[in-house]
């Protein structure tokens, strides 16, 4: 779909070529690739919470070296704009499914590295900055994975009647990419002692990643090229300057799908990962307990994360997404109380409302994002908006998140900070222009 504006600019769906491939298979391959993408991603952040602060960034206090960790891991939101940027630009220029292989094998190969590191007691600096670099490839992959993978699923289903189901099903990646990663980290933890676990254990989720990089590589070489980036071909309707192109006639589309993503990002944050840190250090409550709450978080969330995406076929993208405010700012005021009664089934219950509510944004982005930009630019301007989102929420909410609580004593000032984002997202939605 496409903005008013620019519909006469896109191949019309008779005049797209005929493919072989279902948008079933389609969407298939890129739930699985993403997935193992989202795994990488998030077996860092696991670590990042957990490992790295001691391993790596251990000559400074326990506070100073928890904000450096995460500031790791927040690296890769400042170089998923770059890769957005450069993959973007490929998609549209030599095709969505090209950008889906060559994602899958840098991210791959970073996070395979990165369970070889030495650590800064065998090293020193060396170890904090070799991991910061295998931190930015891997933001470079994901930042171009997201947008090859969504408009694949979007440029197949040529109806557009189930665009936000199979745009979900990208979605959906991210949930089980935490359940993997945080199975891995809770199956590791159980069968080593701290010891183990901190000089080997945490090691084998990384490496494991090579084999799934394998799987899901073999899955993408089997689908066919988007019948749209076909059509662009033939047609000789291809951007010349994706990128420069983007920034100057569509500057307003990215700003709102920056402003449509970032507050999303918080609130993903706050009800998954930064539980990993809140449980244990401010409750005092076992590692497990928190574990255990962002797994069962995450489960719900794969059923959750297709249902809004059919349902946003439905009722449309726009009243979903408004829900979804509603509803987190609800959440996110008593998301804390529930914590603080360090009863770890309410912990568990936190966790799952949360993502459900976390599920009714994530869900219709896929569709909705797409939709905002014409076909000839659409791999660069919504991995751009996406991506560069990412810097504002994502990036910036697991520190913001720590100072908080460490310059006020009170998460109540989290739940603050979560609802100026929720109103951001509400505003763009509201004023972007897409079809249902």
């Amino acid at each position: 779909m496409t903005t008013s504006a620019t519909a006469n600019t896109a191949p019309r769906a008779e005049d797209r070529p005929a493919s072989s491939t279902s948008p079933r298979r389609v969407a298939a391959a890129s739930l699985v690739g993403t997935t193992l993408e989202f795994y990488d991603h998030f077996v860092f952040g696991t670590a990042a919470a957990l490992v790295f602060p001691k391993l790596f960034f251990p000559q400074t206090d326990p506070f100073v070296a928890t904000i450096l960790s995460l500031l790791s891991y927040g690296i890769a939101f400042v170089a998923r704009p770059v890769g957005a940027a450069i993959f973007g630009s490929l998609g549209d220029k030599l095709g969505r499914r090209f950008v889906l292989v060559s994602t899958l094998l840098v991210m791959g190969l970073s996070t395979f590295l990165i369970g070889l590191l030495p650590t800064y007691e065998h090293v020193g600096l060396l170890a904090p900055l070799l991991l910061a670099v295998l931190r930015f490839a891997q933001g470079l992959a994901l930042g171009g994975e997201w947008g090859g993978a969504a408009l694949m699923v979007n440029e197949f289903d040529a109806s557009g009647r189930r665009r936000g189901f199979y745009g979900s099903l990208v979605q959906v990646a991210s949930p089980i990419g935490v359940l993997i990663a945080n199975a891995m980290f809770g199956f590791m933890n159980t069968v080593t002692t701290d010891a183990q676990f901190m000089d080997w254990g945490w090691r084998v989720p990384f490496l494991a990643s090579i084999l799934l990089v394998g799987i899901g590589y073999f899955i993408r070489r089997t689908i066919e090229e988007s019948p749209v980036f076909k059509s662009l071909e033939k047609s000789d309707h291809k951007a010349e300057a994706p990128l420069a192109e983007t920034l100057r006639k569509h500057w307003r589309q990215v700003l709102l799908a920056i402003g449509v993503r970032a507050g999303e990002g918080v609130i993903w944050y706050v009800f998954s990962l930064l539980l990993l840190i809140y449980v244990p250090n401010r409750l005092g409550l076992p590692r497990q307990v928190a574990l255990n709450a962002v797994l069962w978080g995450a489960a719900v969330g794969v059923v959750a994360i297709p249902l809004f995406g059919a349902l946003s076929d439905r009722f449309g993208r726009k009243p979903m997404l408004l829900l979804g405010v509603a509803a987190s700012i609800v959440w996110s005021f008593a998301y804390f109380p529930l914590l603080e009664t360090r009863n770890p089934s309410l912990v568990v219950l936190a966790s799952v409302i949360g993502m459900v509510c976390q599920a009714s944004l994530w869900a219709p982005l896929a569709a909705f994002i797409p939709d905002m930009f014409e076909s000839r630019v659409r791999c660069t301007g919504a991995s751009l908006g996406f991506q560069l989102a990412g810097v504002f929420g994502g990036a910036l909410a697991p520190s913001i998140c720590v100072w908080l609580l460490d310059r006020f004593d009170s998460p109540l000032s989290i739940s603050i900070y979560c609802t100026l984002g929720l109103l951001l997202i509400g505003v763009c939605v509201a004023k972007a222009k897409v079809q249902r």
